[in-house]
């Protein structure tokens, strides 16, 4: 099988295609065996395991992937990248490659067909460019997937994560912790890829939890809070909900801020 990680093997791969990595779609192929490693280890897969891999490039996290699950499906939007893992991926059997836009894909109906209503876990070097969306998709097909285990930018990494009080604690930070349990399992420096980013990179695993973290009774109404609060950090809290378009008025939310003991000038 190709080493993948091997920077002459990856010129001549490219190269044997005459293939050029894609800037506008982010592709930046990692070259740390030991990164790979890593990253399949900590996603906790075994041989009944479904991955499900989002951006495969060239195919060097799918073969450590096809080696220790039972099945993989990667799907990869750049339709120049499939002879290229046809080459890559020819030893790997239990690979199905799909050319889509992971955005636009039928989740639902692609893990019926792929893994016959079994949970299948998420695997992934996420494109940079549209991390945020990819990873608020898998939130809302959720009950399709145990755990999301992706590369991303280091920065949004940490806003995943992030504790109450915080800086990098926002809307984004509430959607997915209330859905799931973040932890950051490695950093990732940009001299790992070819060709490097100009930011560091870390490792993010998503734990889907059995219920939310939060109990409420309107989830509509619940997350329309956390936007309008979030929207403008440096209002009040008062001055955020009661501007924004949910029926909150000034009184209202000084009156549920009281009940709380929170201050009335507190932020979100």
């Amino acid at each position: 099988m190709l080493d993948l990680t091997d920077i002459n093997v990856i010129r001549d791969v490219m190269s044997r295609f005459g293939k050029k990595f894609a800037k506008s779609l982010g592709q930046n192929f990692l070259t740390s065996a030991e990164t790979i490693e890593n990253i399949v280890e900590m996603s906790d897969i075994d041989e009944d395991t479904f991955v499900l891999e989002i951006g495969p490039g060239i195919g060097v996290l799918t073969q450590s992937l096809a080696a220790h699950a039972k099945k993989v499906v990667s799907v990869e939007i750049d339709k120049n990248l499939l002879p290229v893992l046809d080459y890559t991926l020819a030893d790997c059997d239990n690979v199905t490659v799909i050319n889509e836009d992971i955005m636009k894909t039928d989740i639902p109906q692609l893990c019926k067909k792929y893994f016959g209503g079994k949970k299948a876990k998420v695997v992934a070097n996420l494109p940079y460019y549209i991390t945020t969306h990819i990873i608020m998709k898998l939130i809302e097909y959720k009950e399709y997937f145990s755990s999301v285990t992706v590369m991303v930018q280091k920065e949004v990494a940490e806003r995943m994560s992030a504790k109450e009080g915080k800086k990098d604690f926002g809307a984004f930070t509430v959607a997915v912790q209330y859905y799931c349990r973040a932890e950051i399992l490695l950093n990732v420096p940009p001299e790992y890829f070819v060709p490097a980013p100009k930011v560091s990179s870390a490792v993010i695993r998503l734990d889907i939890l059995e219920k939310p973290s939060v109990s409420t009774q309107d989830e509509q109404l619940y997350f329309k809070v956390v936007r309008a609060s979030f929207a403008n950090r440096r209002k009040t809290l008062v001055n955020s909900l009661s501007g924004a378009n949910i029926g909150f008025g000034k009184d209202l939310v000084l009156s549920a801020l009281n009940a709380l003991g929170l201050k009335a000038d507190i932020r979100a």
